[in-house]
């Protein structure tokens, strides 16, 4: 069952979307349906698991999460070029 839904969005935004729908030969309608089942179907959640390589990439550290990285890459460059 078809269930009109309206969304906000930028106007850019929309205009490529029209644009990509068209070369695509599917209605924006049809294109954002297919886009959402992609994202909410069983398949996206197997998709982002994180494979054991990826894993053994990990170093261990655990970085806080109020970390300020860009205070402490101007610190970083500030002892470089003193």
């Amino acid at each position: 069952m078809d269930v009109k839904l309206t969304l906000k969005l930028d106007q850019e935004v929309i205009e490529k979307a029209k644009l990509f729908a068209a070369e695509k030969k599917l209605s924006l309608s049809r294109l954002i349906e297919s886009y959402l089942n992609s994202l909410t179907s069983d398949q996206a959640t197997d998709l982002l698991e994180i494979s054991p390589y990826v894993k053994s990439l990990s170093s261990g550290i655990k970085i806080p999460a109020d970390y300020d990285y860009k205070k402490d890459h101007a610190t970083y460059l500030e002892q470089k070029y003193k």
